[in-house]
């Protein structure tokens, strides 16, 4: 094996191939402004909220978090003047376009939590993705507990 000394426009364009080819390997979902609902002390169920975007196609497909026994994947909808919740298993990433998960719409659920979440407090989340090759690829989270805004109050 021997080595070719490159220079100038070519040493570039070698770097510049290899840093695009590491990145495409590697494409993480950006996460922004993650937060959760605080909650009361007897209350057992708080909410995810934050905006998710990928370069690439893929779906988040599950969360977990050691302030809950269990996480899900949720979308309220009106449905006949009434608002209704239901757990949807995945959510669907399209390539460059963001996915606000926020109250009202798509979301997560943190249910049996373990104690009451306080504002300021930090919870851990697990985020996993599956890309369109049936990869997987977790991501973890901090999202800030915050109380919800009053006009954001569900009923």
């Amino acid at each position: 094996m021997f080595a070719l000394p490159l220079r100038g426009a070519g040493a570039m364009a070698l770097a510049l191939s290899l840093l695009c080819s590491v990145s495409a390997a590697r494409a993480e979902v950006q996460v922004s402004d993650p937060w959760v609902r605080a909650t009361v002390a007897a209350q057992k169920a708080s909410g995810a909220f934050m905006q998710l975007q990928s370069a690439t196609a893929t779906r988040l497909v599950a969360v977990s978090s050691p302030v809950a026994g269990s996480c899900e994947i949720h979308e309220m909808s009106m449905q006949d003047n009434v608002m209704k919740m239901r757990e949807i298993g995945k959510l669907d990433l399209q390539p460059g376009k963001a996915v606000a998960l926020r109250p009202g719409g798509y979301h997560i659920m943190l249910m049996g939590l373990k104690a009451a979440l306080k504002e300021g407090e930090i919870v851990p989340l697990t985020l996993r993705f599956e890309n369109a090759d049936g990869k997987t690829e977790t991501q973890e989270v901090r999202a800030t507990v915050r109380a919800m805004p009053p006009a954001q109050h569900q009923h």
